[in-house]
């Protein structure tokens, strides 16, 4: 799954439009690099996600195309 469907579909961020514009501006790291939004998210990477000036770290646990609200939680857990 692409990466900037992946922080849409678990609900990190809000709109897809948006994670685009946070990978396109190196605001988002999968395992330590700064990535395009087409990056390829896969269970096991560690995504980093800078708001301002707190960074939020998240293990992958599962990918799935489609989830609904309340199992979204589930996807990722929250490192820091």
């Amino acid at each position: 799954m692409r990466l900037d469907k992946f922080l849409k579909v678990s609900r990190l961020i809000k709109r897809r439009t948006v994670a685009q514009n946070a990978c396109a501006g190196a605001r988002v790291e999968v395992n330590g690099k700064a990535v395009k939004p087409a990056h390829p998210v896969k269970e096991g990477d560690v995504l980093t996600i800078r708001f301002g000036e707190k960074p939020l770290t998240v293990r992958v646990l599962r990918v799935s195309e489609t989830v609904r609200k309340e199992e979204s939680g589930a996807m990722y857990e929250v490192i820091s």
